[in-house]
C-alpha cells in the first residue's frame, strides 16, 4: 500500500485538523489582486475541488498552496505547519498539470521515477516504488514505452504516477482532465475518484467543469473575483446555492428578479419584472438575510423541478401557460424551451421516455412546487 508522507505537529504538538488551510490568504500582480481574503480548511483525506470561471483566481490559489507563488498576505498552512518561507521543492506536496510536462526521451519508468533519483534514493527503492506506483495505476505493461506512444488517458496516468511516487500529503490537480475527450475525461474521473478513495491522500483539484466537481468532490469551494462565494458538499451547492451566481454557474436553472409582494411564517409571494406570481416556500428563502415585503430577490427553478402538461393542472400555484418554441435531444433527456405568454421564456428537462413529445409551437402548461423555487437576495 502506498504511503504518503507522515503527518506533522503544529507548534502546540498537536496533529493539525486539516491537511491544508488557508487564513486569508490575499495575491496581488502589478497592483491588480487576484486573492482576496481567501480562507478555507481542506480535512485530511478529502477530495477537494476549486470550481469557478476564467480568471476568478482559482489556479493562483492552487499555486499559492503548491509554493509557485508566495502570498501577498496571510499564510498558508499544510498539516500545521506555516509554509511562508517553504520553496515549492521542500514542500510536502506534488502537482498534476493539464499538460502532463511529461519527459518524451523517457519512458515511462523512467518519467515516473524521476523525482526520485533526484532524491539519490538506492536504485532498488526507486525500483520498488516505481512498481508500486505502475501496479497501482495500471501501467505496468506499459513501462517501457514513451510518452508519444501513449494515448491522452495513459499519459494522464503517468502524470499521476510521477506525482504519486514521492509519496505526498497533498496531491495538487489543475485542470487534470481538461487535455481529454469526452469520454475519456468520464472514465478518467472514476478512475480519479477511486484511486483518490484508494489511497487516502487529500487531493486538491481545480476545474472550470461543474459537472466535473459535482461528481468527484467531497467538498468544492466556489470562486469569483478572488473570492469564495460558498463552500460546500455537491449536494449543497447544488440544491442549495447561497448566491444568484452560483444558481446560474452550477448546472442549469431558470432565473427571475423580482420583489416580495407579501410574506407570511410559510411563504412567500414573488412579483417578478415580467409580472409572474411566483409561491415560494419560506424554508426555501435565503436564509443569511432576511427576506420581507419590499425585498429585491431573484428566484432559481431547475429545469428537472418543472413539470411540462399539454393541458391545465388542478394546481393553482407556480403554473403558466405558454407554447413550446425549441426541443433539445440529450440522450436521457429531452430540454424543451417554453415561452410564455408574459414573454417570460424558460428551460425544463424531461426524460426522453416520455410517452408524447409536443410539437413546436404546441400550446403547453408549466408547474411546479413552492419547494423547488430557491429565493435569493439579490445582489
Amino acid at each position: 500500500m502506498l504511503q504518503t508522507a507522515p503527518p506533522n505537529a503544529d507548534l502546540t504538538g498537536r496533529e493539525s485538523e486539516f491537511d491544508v488551510e488557508l487564513r486569508k490568504v490575499f495575491k496581488v500582480f502589478n497592483g491588480e489582486t487576484a486573492v482576496r481574503g481567501v480562507e478555507f480548511g481542506i480535512r485530511r483525506g478529502e477530495f477537494f475541488s476549486i470550481l469557478g470561471p476564467s480568471g476568478c483566481g482559482k489556479t493562483t490559489t492552487l499555486r499559492l498552496i503548491g509554493g509557485f507563488e508566495m502570498p501577498s498576505a496571510g499564510e498558508v498552512m499544510i498539516r500545521g505547519q506555516s509554509m511562508t518561507q517553504v520553496p515549492a521543492y521542500r514542500r510536502p506536496v506534488n502537482t498534476v498539470f493539464q499538460s502532463y510536462a511529461l519527459f518524451d526521451h523517457m519512458n515511462v519508468r523512467d518519467n515516473i521515477g524521476f523525482g526520485l533519483r533526484l532524491k539519490n534514493l538506492s536504485k532498488a527503492e526507486i525500483q520498488r516504488r516505481v512498481d508500486e506506483v505502475l501496479e497501482l495505476v495500471k501501467l505496468e505493461p506499459l513501462a517501457s514505452r514513451f510518452p508519444k506512444q501513449l494515448s491522452g488517458g495513459q499519459r494522464q496516468r503517468v502524470a499521476l504516477a510521477r506525482a504519486l511516487v514521492n509519496r505526498p500529503a497533498v496531491l495538487l490537480l489543475d485542470e487534470p482532465l481538461g487535455a481529454l475527450d469526452l469520454k475519456l475525461r468520464k472514465q478518467m474521473q472514476y478512475e480519479l475518484s477511486s484511486l483518490h478513495q484508494d489511497l487516502g491522500v487529500t487531493f486538491v483539484m481545480v476545474t472550470h467543469d461543474q459537472e466535473e466537481a459535482l461528481s468527484m468532490s467531497d467538498r468544492i469551494a466556489v470562486m469569483r473575483d478572488g473570492r469564495i462565494e460558498q463552500i460546500g458538499t455537491p449536494q449543497e451547492i447544488y440544491d442549495a446555492p447561497k448566491t444568484p451566481f452560483i444558481a446560474d454557474f452550477i448546472g442549469d436553472t431558470n432565473l427571475f428578479e423580482g420583489h416580495v409582494e407579501r410574506c407570511d411564517a410559510t411563504a412567500l409571494v414573488i412579483r417578478t419584472n415580467a409580472g409572474l406570481e411566483l409561491l415560494v416556500d419560506r424554508s426555501q428563502a435565503d436564509q443569511t438575510e432576511r427576506l420581507d415585503r419590499g425585498s429585491a430577490v431573484v428566484v432559481s427553478v431547475r429545469p428537472e423541478k418543472i413539470d411540462l402538461h399539454l393541458y391545465p393542472t388542478e394546481t393553482t400555484h407556480n403554473t403558466f401557460e405558454g407554447r413550446l418554441a425549441h426541443t433539445m435531444y440529450l440522450g436521457t433527456h429531452i430540454q424543451f424551451t417554453i415561452k410564455l405568454t408574459s414573454g417570460a421564456v424558460l428551460t425544463v428537462r424531461q426524460p426522453s421516455n416520455l410517452a408524447e413529445h409536443p410539437a413546436l409551437n404546441t400550446p403547453v402548461f408549466v408547474s411546479w412546487s413552492p419547494t423547488h423555487s430557491l429565493a435569493l437576495a439579490a445582489g
